[in-house]
């Protein structure tokens, strides 16, 4: 993976969204000793779609981390004044791409041209995808002096099944374990040189409109969130636990009623 220079070089896959979980997290009471035995979600429940999408952008940031270093990727990219950002933006031979990690785990996706449904639901991921895909390019192009094409994905972690009966429009679909293949089989765009110029200036926070990088620390964001996750993986892992006992228990009482008759 390449080092380039540039102040938003360091921030790490969903950082935005790991400091709005922390924020929303933040002043929850401690469970109780009980609940923390039982395995409770120790998350705020208004925190939990960002918990998800954090750890779903993780996943994808695992998946580019295997990339070659002809390969620039930049994460959590913050655009514009209200606080919007792109998930992941990749550069390298086979142009520039935008990323737009959806954490959709265990669940059914489908697509057909402009529609996507999650477990039936129609979502808007295509189009939105493919608007923040000219809003990097305009971007971009501006940065650079010279027009600069960008393509957007939405990548799927780990779906129970994608079925694609039409090529999306708009913006490519893939799952996270598919986006390495996929990346690197795109018709070569981009020289070695010209990848590089186009990750600096994608690094500049002056790119995407901002003087300077957000304030937010990185390592610490990144710490505070893994402490978090260390403990609702925690939680999930005792309600396993229960609930293997429980089948256990119950299988037991079976068999000991079946010995009895």
């Amino acid at each position: 993976m390449d080092f380039m220079t540039g102040p938003l070089r360091a921030r790490v896959a969903g950082q935005a969204v790991m400091a709005e979980t922390l924020r929303l997290q933040a002043g929850t009471p401690r469970r109780r000793p009980l609940a923390r035995l039982f395995g409770a979600n120790p998350l705020a429940p208004e925190a939990r779609s960002w918990y998800t999408g954090a750890v779903g952008e993780m996943r994808v940031a695992k998946a580019l981390a295997k990339l070659g270093p002809e390969w620039h990727v930049l994460h959590s990219l913050p655009v514009g004044s209200r606080g919007a950002d792109i998930d992941h933006l990749v550069i390298g031979p086979g142009g520039v791409i935008t990323l737009n990690s959806k954490n959709h785990a265990r669940k059914d996706v489908w697509v057909a041209g402009s529609v996507l449904l999650v477990n039936g639901q129609h979502q808007r991921y295509l189009r939105n995808s493919a608007h923040e895909a000219k809003r990097v390019a305009a971007a971009l192009t501006a940065a650079v002096g010279r027009e600069v094409p960008v393509r957007a994905a939405v990548v799927l972690v780990a779906p129970r099944r994608l079925t694609i009966r039409r090529v999306p429009e708009g913006a490519a679909a893939v799952t996270d374990s598919q986006l390495r293949r996929w990346l690197t089989r795109q018709p070569e765009a981009l020289t070695a040189d010209d990848a590089a110029r186009l990750a600096a200036a994608a690094a500049e926070p002056a790119t995407w409109g901002h003087r300077q990088a957000p304030a937010d620390d990185p390592s610490a964001t990144r710490m505070s969130f893994g402490a978090l996750h260390s403990e609702v993986m925690g939680a999930q892992l005792r309600r396993l636990t229960w609930g293997a006992g429980a089948v256990l228990t119950a299988l037991g009482a079976a068999a000991g009623g079946v010995w009895l008759r």
